[in-house]
């Protein structure tokens, strides 16, 4: 008797270097402020994305593109590291996409991207029809998105974030979407009338809306804030699972505000995101 795997999930989206500095507070327009701790990590909502969904079990791989650099080696060994499939990362000409990252004393932060080789993404030569899912974002080119939702057989996840144009077509293809309240707020009307969709709250928790009636809400454990730098990718991870291994909804957005809150308690993009053992300590 064959015992069949874990769910597959393909995810498609950005891989970013991510340089993070802690300042006492986040700098006002003109503003110089003088930081202090400085680390370079792996990150990007793709790149973090496949590995939050890794450390839960499930089979990953990520098409993604990085440049031929000491970034691109990084991010890429990483990914092996935590067992993602990274034969659809590309390497590019184009360097690799940055993140540059302020944290304050309060956890909160500010991040500004340089797309870098994220925007060279292609999906040429990749298959979408036989994962069990496949997961986007919007760090890469939305047409490259569409295609994706066009190509893709099973489940259709999208974390619309950062809230970019989104047609009536890509939206009645996701079989699900995850937003937070800001990007809820600056959507299209379209996305109230989505078939799932996952409003994350921060700390107040998560909304599970069917075709705009909540069918699920869940709080948010009270942790310590130490970073929220991944937070909404572990969130992300944790739903996708849920939904994938068949837990009913309100177990799922519970599960998935654990996965989030644990991800705040901890310092750094991918070092923060949890393992499945930790989601089952409820």
């Amino acid at each position: 008797m064959v015992t069949p795997g874990p769910p597959s999930l393909l995810v498609v989206g950005s891989a970013n270097a991510d340089l993070v500095v802690r300042a006492p507070h986040l700098p006002a327009p003109g503003e110089t402020v003088l930081g202090g701790d400085f680390a370079v990590g792996n990150g990007g909502k793709g790149a973090n994305q496949a590995v939050a969904a890794a450390r839960l079990g499930l089979g990953v791989s990520l098409v993604a593109a990085v440049g031929k650099d000491a970034y691109g080696d990084q991010l890429v060994a990483g990914l092996v590291a935590e067992g993602v499939d990274v034969s659809g990362v590309r390497r590019s000409s184009v360097p690799t996409g940055v993140a540059l990252i302020v944290i304050d004393e309060a956890s909160e932060n500010t991040i500004v991207v340089a797309p870098g080789a994220n925007a060279t993404l292609d999906l040429d030569r990749v298959d979408l029809r036989t994962p069990d899912a496949v997961l986007c974002q919007l760090e890469v080119p939305v047409p490259v998105v569409e295609q994706a939702a066009r190509l893709t057989d099973g489940l259709f996840c999208l974390n619309a974030s950062p809230m970019a144009g989104l047609s009536a077509e890509l939206l009645d293809r996701c079989d699900l979407v995850i937003v937070n309240q800001s990007e809820y707020d600056a959507a299209p009307p379209g996305l109230r009338g989505c078939e799932r969709l996952a409003l994350t709250l921060g700390a107040a928790g998560a909304v599970l809306l069917s075709n705009g009636r909540e069918v699920a809400r869940a709080a948010s454990p009270a942790v310590p804030e130490v970073d929220t730098t991944g937070a909404g990718d572990a969130f992300a991870a944790a739903l996708v699972q849920g939904l994938l291994i068949g837990l009913e909804p309100e177990q799922s957005l519970r599960r998935a505000c654990r996965a989030g809150a644990l991800a705040v308690s901890r310092l750094g993009a991918q070092s923060s995101l949890p393992y499945l053992e930790e989601l089952h300590r409820e």
